[in-house]
């Protein structure tokens, strides 16, 4: 399988379980609403492993932008393969997101408040501070790719064949534990593709995609991998 087919799969299938159970609880007459954030990030956590699981032989499953970026940079791809990523993932991002709308069709016209349905698609913050909210994005991605290379290492857990588990604990930490100020987009393509696709399909009763925070879930991941690679090399150069 080619990395363009394997990443548009893996991050499909990452869209539609994770922005699934966002659906899952905030819409209404879900069988999961309310039922709140550890359950949206446990379900996240489970959408990378699942994900991971599907297609990480053959394309290492970055399904996300700044894992791409930060495999850049360390070495572990080559530069030249890195548009076949981005592709894959904002294609597998746009397939994803159209499935959950279809997945919970009859919800969407039940569900009063437009916030909410963008929430289902794509993250915003808790308290809008666009340097704040962006510092939280470069921490959170930051954690993800510096402990992505980590748990890669064969000291570690490179040699395991548990690695799209060990990754979906790591989102699981994140969630529980960086999530609640911006709600942890920690992937471009995670963010702006499902908002892309919230702007174009006739979801029932939605309002504005929020283009004005659009720009904070793909610049901060972006800069918070790029300073784990940074990082990963610096401390440990001969990994």
């Amino acid at each position: 399988m080619s990395i363009i087919g394997a990443e548009t799969i893996g991050t499909a299938l990452l869209i539609l379980l994770g922005n699934g159970v966002v659906a899952c609880v905030l819409l209404n007459q879900s069988k999961g609403q309310n039922s709140g954030w550890i359950v949206i990030t446990f379900g996240w956590g489970m959408a990378v492993m699942v994900a991971v699981f599907a297609v990480g032989q053959f394309s290492g499953a970055h399904l996300n932008p700044a894992v791409t970026l930060g495999a850049a940079i360390t070495g572990g791809i080559e530069w030249s393969d890195t548009p076949k990523y981005f592709l894959g993932e904002f294609l597998g991002a746009f397939i994803g997101a159209t499935l959950v709308w279809i997945a919970y069709y009859d919800h969407w016209k039940d569900t009063e408040d437009p916030g909410l349905k963008l929430a289902c698609y794509s993250t915003g913050p808790a308290i809008r501070n666009p340097i704040m909210n962006t510092i939280t994005e470069i921490i959170g991605t930051f954690v993800l790719v510096f402990a992505i290379d980590a748990f890669g290492n064969d000291k570690n857990f490179g040699a395991t064949h548990l690695g799209g588990l060990i990754v979906g604990l790591l989102v699981l930490s994140i969630g529980l534990s960086l999530g609640g100020p911006t709600g942890y987009a920690i992937n471009p393509a995670r963010d702006l593709g499902p908002r892309i696709m919230h702007a174009i399909l006739p979801i029932a009763g939605k309002g504005p995609s929020d283009w004005g925070y659009a720009w904070i879930p793909v610049v901060g991941p972006l800069i918070g991998g790029a300073l784990a690679a940074l990082a990963y090399k610096a401390f440990f150069p001969g990994a």
